[in-house]
């Protein structure tokens, strides 16, 4: 599903234009991505949680160079569900 998709089915289900869904659901995608920036977690309940992991320093090889390389610790966002959400997601 798009983002296109989520705001035509939203804005259907509440009756408000597509337009003002545009702007909530862009807004609330900038909310997360600033939260995560400042290192901050979110937690919608019976939803999930956006937050931030960390991958340590590994070793790599590239294949085709056939050299080793050093992928650098890091760290990325990353998606929880919560239990709700995947027990009902379990049984469908």
């Amino acid at each position: 599903m798009t983002k296109t998709e989520i705001v035509s089915q939203i804005a259907e289900k509440t009756g408000v234009s597509r337009k003002e869904v545009a702007i909530v659901v862009e807004s609330f995608m900038e909310t997360v991505k600033e939260s995560l920036l400042n290192r901050e977690h979110i937690s919608l309940r019976g939803f999930g949680s956006f937050i931030i992991k960390h991958r340590a320093e590994k070793t790599a090889r590239n294949i085709q160079k056939n050299t080793t390389v050093t992928i650098a610790a890091h760290d990325f966002p990353s998606f929880k569900p919560a239990k709700e959400f995947v027990e009902k997601m379990k049984e469908s």
